[in-house]
């Protein structure tokens, strides 16, 4: 092994556990973005649409939050249990769970429709946050790279 190898194998093992530490910290990115946007895009909508779509638009950005935390809850909980016992789950408990919060939350659009039937579009824009949230996390993580060549 000459030494250009090695300088570039030592400077990759510097760099993993800082670029590990910053791609593990994504998720909570993610959510702090989406509690950033949820308020402001919603007074926004406000401002330009009206109440109606701000409150749709408001409620479809709770659905979606939820529906991303559940999400990452049963995906890290089913991962936890794969990896620590060795066995996989059920795959009736596990298809019950992923319906039941489909099911919660398409009650909760049905009430929210049935209520303000004028806000439709803005439920169905809401539902995007996720989207939103992580286009913002795909952009830092890009100005992350090129500016400390994570």
């Amino acid at each position: 092994m000459n030494q250009d190898d090695q300088r570039s194998s030592i400077s990759a093992h510097r760099i993993a556990p800082s670029a590990d530490a910053f791609y593990s910290g994504a998720l909570d990115r993610i959510r702090n973005v989406m509690l950033i946007l949820t308020p402001t895009v919603s007074a926004t909508v406000w401002w330009k649409f009206g109440r109606q779509p701000a409150i749709g638009f408001f409620c479809g950005c709770i659905i979606a939050y939820l529906n991303f935390h559940w999400l990452i809850s049963g995906v890290s909980g089913l991962a936890d249990r794969v990896t620590n016992t060795g066995k996989s789950q059920s795959g009736a408990g596990t298809i019950a769970r992923f319906l039941l919060r489909y099911v919660l939350l398409a009650g909760a659009a049905y009430a929210i429709l049935t209520s303000f039937p004028a806000s439709l579009r803005g439920l169905f824009a809401g539902l995007f946050l996720p989207v939103a949230a992580i286009a913002c996390e795909a952009v830092y993580e890009l100005y992350v790279a090129i500016t400390r060549e994570i």
